[in-house]
């Protein structure tokens, strides 16, 4: 559900309208005053133009550059959003999966499992980015010259070095996203904020500190500047942007980032256990050696790495995000915090 300002409503909203059905104070509109429904197919063709007018997207650099890009619009809307812009920027492109039948050619999720046809036609056509998106076109994730695989987890730290550049001030993200966003907004002299888990608590964070840039470690991009809401377009654009601007291919603005590895795993809990009260050890055992937050869960965030403790909501488990600088650093984090659910 979204608002009048087309953002999704807040827990507080949702909280209110539920208050609402509870008290029976709604009045259902009789069959004869009912709303209308108005249909729009020019809003395609609005935002790709909104998109090219972003102060930070420089249209006559990366049309200048002539980009070969690969798209795997997973059978959905992405077949029908990114060409036109890619186009617009002079790229050529590619499309694989293009078909917008909604029968998806994979599991959607854009992880490196379910992407290995769009590393091989990158490497094969030897394309200069290689781009998938989610059905609904709001997480990014990114294929470098090659068939390197990028992720999704850097998309937001990649467009963040890009915007601090031009566009100084505060960066958001949520608790389970890297801790290299963090690293960038420091290197540029600028402040890093965590918000809960969810896009409506990154943008409620973004609105309170002023944010120049948010978004999630699942490739989602949300710049003010445009919209309050997560938009593969513009992060394409803007990541294009650096590219054309600095002459560095994505591999390279790859290696400009901090490195750091993750992990997501999970713990299965027992009928009997009482997770609050293990929680609770679990933040007491690691008070003095982490940083503790509770706004979401449990974030131990220690010197060396961070691990975050979610209870699922529709599952008997709780979820284990963790992140190192080494895949042996954060194995031993997510190990040694599993340890102490047993």
């Amino acid at each position: 559900m979204l608002n009048e300002k087309g953002e999704f409503i807040s827990a507080n909203d949702g909280a209110n309208l539920l208050a609402l059905l509870a008290e029976g104070s709604i009045e259902y509109a009789s069959i004869d005053e009912l709303g209308t429904v108005t249909t729009n197919h020019d809003m395609v063709d609005y935002h790709v133009a909104q998109v090219l007018a972003h102060p930070l997207v420089d249209v006559a650099a990366i049309q200048a550059q002539q980009y070969k890009v690969v798209i795997d619009a997973v059978n959905s809307t992405g077949a029908l959003a990114l060409p036109p812009l890619l186009e617009a920027l002079g790229c050529q492109v590619s499309v694989i999966n293009g078909e917008m039948h909604g029968h998806f050619a994979h599991n959607p999720e854009p992880l490196p499992a379910h992407l290995e046809e769009l590393c091989q036609t990158v490497q094969h056509q030897a394309a200069d980015m290689g781009i998938s998106v989610d059905p609904d076109v709001d997480r990014l994730a990114l294929v470098g010259p090659g068939g390197t695989w990028i992720g999704e987890e850097y998309t937001l730290v990649i467009t963040a070095d890009y915007v601090l550049r031009h566009t100084p001030g505060p960066v958001v993200s949520n608790l389970s996203s890297t801790r290299a966003l963090r690293d960038i907004a420091h290197r540029h002299g600028q402040s890093y904020h965590a918000s809960a888990v969810g896009e409506v608590n990154v943008v409620e964070k973004m609105k309170a500190v002023n944010a120049v840039l948010g978004g999630e470690g699942n490739g989602g991009i949300i710049d003010p500047a445009l919209h309050y809401g997560r938009d593969a377009l513009v992060g394409v654009a803007l990541i294009l942007s650096s590219m054309a601007t600095t002459a560095r291919d994505l591999n390279a603005l790859r290696a400009d980032c901090p490195e750091y590895h993750m992990v997501k795993d999970k713990v299965v809990l027992s009928p009997t256990l009482d997770v609050e009260a293990k929680l609770a050890f679990i933040q007491q055992k690691y008070k003095d050696q982490a940083t503790i937050n509770t706004i979401d869960g449990l974030k131990l965030d220690f010197p060396a790495g961070w691990v975050h403790l979610r209870r699922s909501n529709t599952e008997p488990i709780v979820r284990i995000y963790a992140e190192a600088g080494s895949p042996e650093q954060v194995q031993s984090l997510v190990d040694r915090v599993k340890g102490d659910f047993v």
